[in-house]
């Protein structure tokens, strides 16, 4: 295998603390996109902690002018240069170093540090970048105050912005003009943050809750103009409820966020300043979705919220990235929770935690939410970071409770303001404020892998006693063979046969335990409770609101699941029952299909989904949820060997078949949520109705009716939202024939110039099941409205069908793998981000019959096989094929 040269293993064991501190920087950017020259004045001291060695700077992609210590000018002799570090050796204890270099952002493909994108210059420096634009100690220990100085043509770009509040600003007599930010607040250099075009602003303010006043921009290109209400309704919202929910105010004069379309992530929390992919802040109900506006409204909070866990306290290293990050995501969970329906949040979240975290903690990239070893950081902005890093964050609450968690947090960051801290300190913090032991909770940290829980119960009806006993265990995982037990919360009811809560006082408690929900805590391999007072044999309810990140086994026949769907007082242990029922009689129906036995569906299912549809008291988006099967790439994990045919074609059996079972339900319910005639809201109840509805559509549409065609085509024509557009041509593209042609060209040509538009064209495209899809695709490679160098492009066409179009990416020709290998060789000359994690399609590849595996394995074998691969690549790569 092909390796970069000499790739470093950065390992947290070798962690130690910076040999040299950076006080303050002055930064000037003479700003041009084809060659931008950047001075650096850094006021630096050694620190007293430090190994005491010489100076190093990291730098890469830079062209040195020059280099001054305290004014005087260094010779070549007087320091050391390689490729990607910059060693000044016997400095002073306190000095002055001026660094000036030049930097060529049109060159910039890989979209880390500064880079031109469009009309517009701006940077990306998270987790690395800053070394692409001046030789600095960049790792997030080193916290400094920076002032920025921009000079820039002013006709070309009008905006000048970086972190902080606005200092001086004024024009030169050659058409250029300057501005100086200034950030107070000591940051690490991956907050740092350039803009640089013509844009548009819309401004709002936002008193704080001392009573200061804030000034709220979003700058968009200038089409987008119309498309900033929401995002700014948002990031309102954001302030207000980081506020209410944890104090936490805001702390500069002003709050900016800037749409980019050439983006590696979906947004960066630089302090004051911050980046968003466009895809993720531009919405208006003609172009977004309402996933679209859910999605807006997470991220805005997400980035906002980061201004406290994150970047007024940010991670001592790499290592710790899911102590901003998990902790974050936990955050914009709840907050998205309390604007919304609670149910449905908690539903998503888990569903995507279980679809792909789970998937990652089961294959070749499973590593804990504190890595120990790393080779590219960028691999490690993974689900298990930020979702299984907020599960962790958010057992600890479970445990702690609300005002526990809160006591926690309040010392957490008042002990730690303008500091690099560890999930240790985190951890710590939560400890002092509730005088609770979470030593053994702190292996969710240290421990891959996803728990599996097994569960044995009786009932002595006698003694009227319950016995539950639990037991758990982890499989091993890359590096990890032997697991220790895990804390884990878990959260459970019992249920009587009308579906009433009984009791769950313990055998050994004085008094009565007055909740219908109890938090059991297993922390051993087996451990066994017993219920009291129980009068009749009951229904379990296991891990309720998903209290734990783990795996559930327990023994259930379809009636008991059926019971839990229809009477389960949770929300998500009820969508959670459904789910069960129906991966319980798919898993059954790919049994017969692959011994070639006539497939047939059981009555109970049809019944159950039947009673669904006729809740009239039920929010429409649990029902929609609920009635969503689960995908193909979940019904694979399920299997130990996944049959990808017989998946396929038992989940369209099974949708077929209901719809032509409940078709007259289908279409009652359709009716009565298709209300043409009321303006589009953003709002849960109007979310639901169209989630629904749609739900319902594709049901129909499963029928081969031809006047649902004609319904789905009505739907698409009279809608007032890109919701019910979209909804209708994702129906569309499945159907073969002029009419599915003739949908594809229209939506194209009304969208043509809205480039986030244009990439759900190319998504629907991507996850069509017609067998000429692949073909299509790489016609679509060609089409002007795509563009190899934008990752917006690449994820919605490439990433799309390689993920999430399983039967077809996983063609019995191989074509899929073949396609996949050779595009990441494309992608990793231009941009190994983007690059390494199209990989992730490769992830599960070992689950696959013995002829899948083996071409899977060959095309990897042709990516490593390559000359000079990056280390983002060369690193899952290495892992993937790895005995």
């Amino acid at each position: 295998m092909n390796a970069p040269a000499s790739p470093q293993t950065i390992r947290l064991a070798d962690y130690t603390v910076p040999s040299y501190l950076v006080d303050n920087v002055d930064l000037h950017f003479d700003l041009d996109a084809s060659t931008t020259q950047v001075t650096s004045i850094l006021n630096m001291r050694r620190n007293p902690k430090g190994p005491g060695e010489d100076c190093v700077l990291n730098g890469e992609h830079l062209q040195l002018v020059s280099i001054k210590l305290d004014g005087r000018l260094l010779t070549a002799a007087e320091f050391q240069r390689s490729n990607t570090q910059l060693i000044l050796p016997q400095l002073p204890e306190k000095f002055q170093l001026e660094i000036v270099t030049e930097i060529h952002p049109d060159q910039n493909t890989a979209l880390e540090g500064l880079y031109h994108s469009g009309t517009l210059v701006c940077t990306q420096c998270e987790a690395e970048g800053f070394r692409r634009i001046t030789y600095y100690p960049d790792r997030p220990d080193v916290m400094a105050v920076f002032t920025v100085t921009i000079t820039a043509d002013k006709q070309q770009w009008p905006i000048l912005l970086s972190n902080g509040n606005l200092q001086e600003q004024g024009e030169l007599e050659d058409g250029r003009h300057w501005v100086r930010w200034h950030d107070p607040h000591p940051k690490p250099c991956y907050l740092f943050a350039l803009v640089a075009g013509d844009l548009y602003m819309q401004q709002d303010s936002f008193t704080t809750i001392s009573g200061r006043d804030v000034t709220l921009q979003i700058y968009v290109d200038k089409e987008n103009h119309d498309k900033c209400d929401h995002a700014l309704m948002s990031l309102k919202q954001s302030m207000r409820w980081d506020e209410e929910a944890y104090g936490r105010e805001y702390d500069l004069d002003v709050f900016m966020i800037v749409a980019v379309n050439d983006f590696n992530m979906g947004a960066m929390e630089n302090k004051g300043l911050n980046i968003f992919n466009a895809a993720c802040v531009l919405a208006s109900p003609q172009t977004a979705t309402d996933n679209d506006f859910y999605t807006i409204q997470s991220i805005v909070g997400h980035e906002y919220f980061h201004n406290w866990s994150g970047n007024r306290v940010t991670c001592r290293d790499w290592f710790q990235l899911s102590l901003k990050e998990g902790f974050t995501v936990m955050r914009d969970q709840s907050f998205s929770a309390d604007l919304n329906s609670a149910a449905v949040q908690r539903i998503d979240d888990v569903d995507q935690l279980r679809s792909l975290q789970f998937a990652e903690d089961a294959g070749p990239m499973a590593h804990p939410v504190r890595p120990d070893s790393y080779i590219e950081i960028s691999n490690f902005y993974t689900v298990t970071i930020y979702e299984k890093g907020a599960e962790v964050v958010r057992m600890i609450k479970t445990l702690l409770g609300d005002e526990g968690f809160r006591k926690g947090t309040d010392l957490y960051f008042d002990r730690h303001d303008g500091q690099a801290v560890t999930t240790d300190d985190f951890v710590k913090a939560m400890e002092e404020a509730n005088h609770y032991d979470l030593t053994q909770f702190k292996r969710w940290y240290t421990q891959a892998g996803t728990p599996v829980i097994t569960a044995f119960y009786n009932y002595d009806a006698i003694k009227k006693i319950f016995t539950l006993t639990l037991q758990q265990s982890c499989p091993a995982t890359p590096g990890q063979t032997e697991k220790q037990p895990f804390l884990i919360p878990v959260a459970m009811g019992l249920l009587d046969s009308a579906g009433n809560s009984l009791p769950l006082q313990l055998i050994d408690e004085a008094q009565p335990y007055d909740k219908d929900t109890r938090v059991l805590e297993l922390n051993e391999s087996e451990q066994t409770f017993r219920f009291i007072g129980v009068e009749q044999k009951p229904i379990v309810s296991l891990l309720r609101g998903f209290s734990a990140p783990v795996k559930l086994l327990i023994e259930r026949d379809n009636e008991e699941l059926a019971f839990l769907m229809a009477n389960e007082k949770d929300s998500f242990n009820r969508w959670d029952a459904g789910q069960s029922l129906f991966i319980q009689i798919m898993l059954s129906l790919i049994a017969d299909y692959q011994q070639n036995t006539a497939l047939q569906l059981p009555e109970i299912l049809v019944k159950q989904c039947a009673a669904v549809l006729q809740d009239k008291a039920a929010d429409p988006a649990l029902v929609a949820r609920m009635l969503t099967l689960p995908s193909e790439n979940y019904l694979a994990a399920q299997m130990k060997v996944a049959d990808v045919d017989a998946i396929h074609h038992v989940r369209k059996f099974v949708k077929d078949s209901l719809a032509m079972q409940l078709k007259a339900q289908f279409d009652a319910l359709y009716q009565q949520h298709n209300l043409p005639n009321v303006a589009y809201q953003f709002n849960s109840e109007h979310m639901g109705r169209r989630s629904l509805k749609n739900v319902c559509l594709g049901y129909l549409m499963a029928t081969n009716d031809p006047m649902q065609t004609q319904r789905c085509l009505k739907q698409m024509k009279q809608a007032d939202n890109m919701t019910d557009t979209l909804a209708g041509l994702r129906l569309m593209v499945d159907q073969a024939g002029i009419e599915r042609e003739h949908a594809l060209r229209a939506f194209y040509e009304q969208w043509q110039h809205d480039r986030q538009v244009v990439d759900k064209w190319l998504t629907v495209q991507a996850l069509s099941s017609l067998p000429d899809t692949l073909i299509r695709i790489k016609g679509l490679m060609k089409h002007p409205a795509f563009s190899i160098k934008n990752p917006n492009n690449v994820r919605a066409l490439i990433g799309q069908f390689c993920r999430n179009n399983p039967a077809l990416f996983h063609a019995k020709d191989g074509s899929g793998y073949r396609f996949l290998a050779e595009q990441i060789l494309v992608l990793d000359k231009l941009n190994p981000q983007v690059a390494s994690r199209q990989l992730g399609a490769f992830n599960s590849w070992r689950r696959y019959d013995e002829k899948r595996q083996q071409m899977m394995r060959e095309a990897l074998q042709s990516i490593a096989q390559q000359q000079d691969l990056s280390s983002d690549v060369y690193e899952i790569v290495n892992k993937y094929l790895a005995d």
